[in-house]
Parts: structure tokens; C-alpha cells; sequence
């Protein structure tokens, strides 16, 4: 096991439900220091563990662990952290209660104040379902986070892209003749449609019309659809994957009692120092989404990743797409913050 567990206790989520007996898994890479101000918290994705975080984390890297050290939370729902596949009845697969991201970095938030004594985070950073915790975080415990980088990530899940992640459900309701009663009959083998819906988002029409899966040694486009998109989805369990589809159509950092829903009063309460990094060809966390949000952010910058590679410019595949990210880190890591 490559990663430590942070004991959560019987928690009461948004909800209302009390999951007992959660935890969080995590990984940190280098040393806290004494000052205890070198702290970076990097959330996973929907459907990621940890280890698909570690591209971006290595020496002369802006997520150097000689410099920083670094905390990469497992999202709950993703199998490491508390999910569908290794609860207890009567919380286990179909039955397991839904997680919002409030609930996620308020265990995050746990985790780096109880365990480690953190006061301040140097910066939050994420992609996609992670990015919307870096704005949850920035808008959550403003005094605490001095930056915020989310990338191919929005702050609120808009009607599109619900529609979008409500198509990527709907194969598995289908399975079950959308009798949510036989949710528990899903298996692996039900994830290989969604993989084929998802494949028609996660890139760009730029991206399969010059046929850029020839470099990643696909000679055609079926054995990039099978080879990629459903083998990727197929080694996900059914369970957990309907548990973070929730948490993400229902992610909006404005959703809880601190802002009772108005988003635009969550993104202006972001004292943090923000860079917000989309894709410029991603279908579904839109550019134009990102800018209105970063529009409302006091201390932020637009910086769209300028890439055909969509959605995915942010999963550490494409090497100028990752320069791009690595570079607007570093930068936004020299900058001073006045809180």
C-alpha cells in the first residue's frame, strides 16, 4: 500500500446521513517544514487515484517535494477513500449515502489541521473534479489558502455539463432498465459503454480529426475507442463510478450554509491568489464557464491552456499542454500574498 489512511469517525455529510467509520486515503511527497508553510494540497479527480496525480509532482517541477510538501487527498467514492466498493452494508455499493464537495474538503480540511497542524495552504491545485475542489477550498477557508490553481475544472457544475455527465451515467441506468432496485447487479463489464460516451467528450473534434491517437501508439481509431475509453472505464467499479457522478452534477461551491447557493458571492469571497487554466477546446468545463467564474474572483487570472487535446490538456499526456501548466504554477507560486 502506497498510501496512508486518515481515520474520519462517524461523519455527518451534507446530506444528513451519517457514514460511519470513514476515512480518507492520502499521499504526501516531501517534508513539512518548520514553519509549516510549504504545504500544497492537489485533490483527485473523478475516477483517479493518487498516482494518476503524480505527473505533475517532481524535481524542478513547480510541485518540487525538496521544496513543498505535498498532499494529495483521495476523493471519497474513488475506492481508496471511504466508497461504494469497500463500505459495509448497509452503506455498501447502490446504498452508499451521496458525498458532495463541501463534504470532500471539510474531511480535507480535517486531514491537513488535525493530522498535521497545518494553518496555511501555499496553494490548492486540481484538474477537473479536482480543480472544483481547489475553488471549494479557496471559498471555504479563504484565510487558510493563499493560492488557488484549478485547470479543466469549474466551480459550479452548469447545466451542460450536467447533461454531459447525466449521458455518461446513463449506460448503467440502462443496464438495469433504469430499476434503480438492480443498481447492485451492475459489474465492470456494464462500464464499457460508458467508456464510448465518454470518449465523444474527453478530447476534441480537432483531436480525432487529425488523428492525434496515432501518438499515443494507436493505429486506428476503434483500437484508441477500446484501448483507451473502455478499457480505462472497465477497470472502475460500476458503484463508485455512479457515486463521484453524483458528486460532480451536484458540485457547487456555493451549495452550503456559508453562501446559501449564490455563486457569485462564494467566487468573490476567494481571497486566494487564483489561476484558472481551461482548456481552450474542452466540451463540457467550457472556457467561457472559467471566465465568468475567474471574472468574480478578486486576485485572478484567465490562462487557457491552448490546446486541441480538450478535456484531457490537463491529464499529464500532452507535453506542451503540461509545460503550460507547470510554467503558470511556478509563476503563480513566486507571486506574494497579502493574507
Amino acid at each position: 500500500m502506497d498510501y496512508e489512511i486518515f481515520d474520519l469517525g462517524d461523519v455527518t455529510l451534507q446530506s444528513g446521513v451519517t457514514l460511519p467509520n470513514a476515512f480518507l486515503a492520502y499521499k504526501t511527497y516531501g517534508r513539512l517544514n518548520e514553519e509549516k508553510d510549504n504545504v500544497i494540497v492537489y485533490p483527485t479527480a473523478f475516477g483517479d487515484q493518487h498516482v494518476q496525480n503524480e505527473w505533475l509532482i517532481g524535481s524542478g517541477m513547480a510541485l518540487d517535494p525538496q521544496n513543498y510538501f505535498i498532499i494529495v487527498p483521495n476523493l471519497l467514492g474513488n475506492g481508496l477513500s471511504s466508497s461504494p466498493s469497500n463500505t459495509p452494508p448497509p452503506f455498501d455499493r447502490a446504498n452508499f449515502p451521496h458525498v458532495t464537495i463541501y463534504d470532500n474538503v471539510r474531511f480535507q480540511h480535517r486531514l491537513v489541521t488535525e493530522k498535521f497542524g497545518i494553518k496555511k495552504i501555499a496553494l490548492v491545485v486540481g484538474w477537473s473534479m479536482g480543480g472544483i475542489q481547489a475553488f471549494q477550498w479557496g471559498a471555504s477557508y479563504p484565510d487558510m489558502v493563499e493560492r488557488i490553481a484549478p485547470f479543466n475544472g469549474l466551480a459550479k457544475t452548469w447545466p451542460q455539463t450536467y447533461v454531459v455527465l447525466d449521458g455518461v451515467k446513463a449506460p448503467l441506468m440502462a443496464a438495469v432498465g433504469y430499476d434503480s432496485s438492480k443498481l447492485n447487479q451492475l459489474t465492470s463489464a456494464d462500464m464499457r459503454a460508458v467508456g464510448r460516451v465518454y470518449a465523444g467528450w474527453g478530447v476534441s473534434h480537432a483531436f480525432y480529426k487529425e488523428e492525434l491517437y496515432r501518438t499515443l501508439g494507436f493505429e486506428s481509431l476503434e483500437a484508441f475507442l477500446t484501448g483507451v475509453w473502455e478499457d480505462s472505464f472497465m477497470k472502475m467499479d460500476p458503484h463508485n463510478v455512479l457515486a463521484m457522478l453524483w458528486t460532480g452534477q451536484h458540485a457547487d461551491i456555493s451549495d452550503n450554509p456559508a453562501y446559501n447557493g449564490n455563486i457569485g458571492m462564494a467566487l468573490s469571497s476567494i481571497k486566494a491568489l487564483a489561476c484558472i487554466m481551461p482548456g481552450s477546446t474542452d466540451l463540457f468545463c467550457t472556457a467561457d464557464d472559467n471566465e465568468y467564474e475567474a471574472s468574480l474572483i478578486p486576485n485572478a487570472t484567465f490562462s487557457p491552456i491552448k490546446s486541441i487535446w480538450g478535456h484531457f490538456a490537463g491529464r499529464g499526456i500532452h507535453s506542451p499542454d503540461n509545460t503550460f501548466i507547470d510554467d503558470n504554477l511556478k509563476r503563480l507560486l513566486t507571486l506574494r500574498t497579502d493574507h
